[in-house]
């Protein structure tokens, strides 16, 4: 007997275990919800640590990079870390074929080298504040989508004003919980940010885009940049007399390391995530949008990488966008084979029966939402169409192809001339003359071409023809190719030329212009013909979906619920684990330079390493990073992390600096729609071979200095 119910006791703690590295959850309620669970799991913090708005804590060295990506402050200068590949745009645009700093690095030796970054921003959260009730006030459910977001508005705007913040702060009010309930994000936002340090990317990109997504994993994926203030510590625009910026609290950096089931927090702004959505949801995303997505990608990568492959000016211009692409590509594969692998669809089928059998068996509730999930079948069923044909558009005219920027500027114009004249063109014009040089610095008209007609042919294979503009539909690869060659907006000069001249001449060119129309004809078509239904059944699914969350809540009372990520602040929180992605197959928790070393292939670009770096193996010399005659890398641990997470700072149980977030593995990439705590694994790199890299091989021990280094190598 004593054995069945040590069994069961068991089984009812692995049960409750399983789902305890789960969640994304807002700091402000960490005391009432997490904190118990958190120092069960070791952690020696108190939730007041984590986030206060009384004093300095952790949520004020946490920093939203870019407005994309995570950053975390190291020093009392304003020193912070984020990924290589968050701050690959910045080191791109600083980069030319004399100071190559994507393929050598860059170090600035004092203060004064550090380079301005036009445009690039970090934000800090001050206060997070439930207004749910002041927002939500005078809703009810007999209400149209658009009355209920009228009502919401009018609150929102309200609720802003009466929020009592300092002159330089924001208020920005969002949804969670699918718009059951409202916060105030209160934030303040610096604008003078430089960049300090990057390694090369034979290091921060090291394993490139055959690693990524990927365990092991061997990629130094930092960058270091400064912010900077003015001398009153508050934000101000970039000038050469601004400081560097003084933070409420900085993370001590721990050489301590980790080892199996150690604590570890992630502490950033994760991007989105659809937990709540229903099994038809998440099969129609991995199942008929992503494949896609996906096939669209793959032709374009393959085309941009063999030109980068042989031309080092074509790669500096295509590198950051060709990692862009191929981001979202290789996460949509794995996405879908993680569902597939760990019957994701079951596991929803199993949670809809339970959630079915509960509200059959109370009449209130049977009234209330019965009906949810058939009408989800009905609506994703009469979506699908539309949703395939508008997400094609998206990838091929949107996200994809170059020269769609220069065609929508070209319709910009012709709006322009035809609703308001000569004189609005004029200004419009010339800014447009201002921005071509921008432009076709990172264009090749060749890549362009042969990835325009590629895609339009896997365009023409994946959307119904009833779907697609005429042209698309009659017109064969030839014509399209002969279309592009013919077009003024592949190049510079001739662009430069339309835009000089008279307005009524300049409109003529660009209206016979063969690109530009197509463009004129496929944005039409898709505002007449696939959004509006498409925006129709969306809308009707939002509207199930926030109903279905609040049903959720309802009905599994025993259920601890954390919002979809959604760009704001939060917690994630788990151990440091090993897992097993197919039998036979055990992954390790930690990497080290052995491995970087075993992957190395001379001259490969994304296995590439310098001389310098291989001398410094040959020595052993790692200094006080090193372990056991060896350096460790990076390490996996269970965190539910997301896109927004690149750069987040991995904290031990103290609150120390461990590492850096940067990706998670490729089979636990469905942990967006669908967590699964047996292989979903987030990767971060070592701190110790972050400042490894810093001290021992960029020479930047000034950098370190500058920080507080704690733990056993002190």
């Amino acid at each position: 007997m004593k054995r069945i119910v040590f069994a069961v006791l068991l089984l009812l703690l692995v049960k409750i275990y399983s789902y305890a590295d789960e969640g994304m959850w807002l700091p402000i309620f960490l005391k009432q919800l997490n904190e118990k669970e958190m120092r069960a799991a070791g952690m020696k913090l108190r939730a007041e640590d984590i986030y206060s708005i009384n004093k300095g804590s952790l949520k004020d060295a946490v920093l939203h990079f870019g407005g994309g990506c995570t950053g975390e402050v190291v020093s009392p200068k304003g020193l912070l870390l984020t990924n290589h590949h968050c701050g690959y745009g910045q080191i791109q645009k600083h980069s030319t074929l004399e100071h190559n700093y994507i393929r050598d690095g860059f170090w600035a030796k004092n203060m004064s080298e550090e380079l301005p970054c036009e445009g690039l921003t970090v934000t800090f959260i001050s206060r997070i504040e439930d207004v749910s009730t002041q927002v939500l006030l005078g809703v009810n459910d007999k209400m149209t989508e658009s009355e209920r977001q009228s009502v919401i508005d009018q609150n929102i705007a309200k609720v802003s004003k009466s929020l009592v913040i300092q002159a330089y702060e924001a208020v920005s009010i969002k949804p969670f919980f699918t718009g059951n309930q409202y916060f105030a994000i209160i934030s303040v936002t610096y604008k003078d940010v430089r960049m300090v340090g990057a390694p090369p990317e034979s290091i921060g990109k090291y394993g490139s885009d055959t690693d990524n997504w990927v365990w092991p994993r061997h990629t130094g994926d930092f960058s270091v940049f400064r912010i900077y203030a003015g001398k009153n510590n508050l934000p101000a625009d970039y000038s050469p007399d601004n400081v560097p910026y003084v933070p409420k609290h900085y993370f001590p950096i721990s050489l301590d390391g980790v080892k199996e089931n150690d604590f570890t927090m992630i502490f950033g702004f994760p991007g989105r995530t659809d937990e709540y959505l229903p099994g038809i949801g998440v099969q129609q995303a991995t199942e008929v949008l992503n494949p896609v997505r996906i096939s669209l990608r793959e032709k374009a990568l393959k085309i941009m990488d063999a030109k980068m492959r042989t031309n080092p000016a074509t790669k500096i211009k295509y590198a950051s966008k060709y990692a862009s692409i191929a981001n979202a590509w290789k996460k949509w594969i794995g996405e879908s084979l993680g569902v597939k692998k760990t019957d994701g669809l079951g596991r929803k089928m199993k949670y809809e029966a339970d959630f079915t059998k509960r509200i059959n068996a109370d009449p209130a509730l049977n009234q209330k939402y019965g009906q949810l999930l058939p009408e989800f079948e009905k609506k994703y069923s009469e979506y699908k169409r539309y949703a395939v044909a508008r997400e094609a558009i998206a990838e091929v005219f949107s996200r994809i192809l170059d020269f769609t920027r220069m065609g929508n500027q070209a319709i910009q114009l012709i709006k322009a001339f035809d609703s308001q004249g000569e004189t609005e063109y004029s200004k419009q014009a010339t800014k447009a003359r201002d921005g071509l040089a921008g432009f076709y610095k990172n264009f090749e008209a060749d890549i362009d071409k042969e990835m325009f007609v590629e895609l339009i042919l896997i365009y023409k294979a994946n959307v119904e023809s009833g779907l697609q503009p005429a042209t698309i539909t009659k017109l064969s690869k030839e014509q399209f190719a002969s279309m592009f060659d013919s077009s003024n907006l592949i190049n510079e000069a001739k662009m430069n030329t339309i835009l000089a001249l008279p307005a009524t001449e300049a409109v003529k060119l660009l209206r016979e212009d063969a690109l530009v129309a197509l463009l004129k004809e496929v944005y039409e078509f898709n505002q007449n013909s696939i959004s509006p239904k498409a925006n129709t059944y969306s809308a009707e699914i939002n509207t199930l979906q926030r109903t279905y969350m609040q049903a959720q809540m309802e009905v599994f009372k025993e259920k601890k619920f954390y919002p979809d990520a959604n760009s704001t602040l939060r917690v994630s929180y788990g151990k440091v684990k090993p897992y097993s992605p197919k039998d036979g197959i055990k992954y390790d928790i930690m990497t080290t330079i052995d491995g970087v070393i075993e992957k190395y292939v001379p001259g490969d670009y994304e296995f590439n390493l310098d001389q310098h770096y291989l001398d410094l193996y040959a020595k052993k010399d790692y200094g006080r990073y090193g372990v056991n005659g060896t350096l460790p890398v990076c390490f996996i641990g269970a965190n539910h992390t997301t896109g927004g997470n690149s750069g987040s700072p991995a904290i031990d149980a103290k609150g120390n600096l461990i590492g850096i977030n940067f990706d998670r593995v490729w089979e636990g990439t469905m942990s967006d729609v669908n967590y699964d705590a047996s292989i979903c694994r987030n990767i971060m790199v070592d701190i110790r071979y972050v400042l490894w890299v810093i001290d021992k091989y960029a020479g930047a021990g000034h950098l370190i200095d500058e920080m507080k280094i704690v733990g056993k190598s002190k």
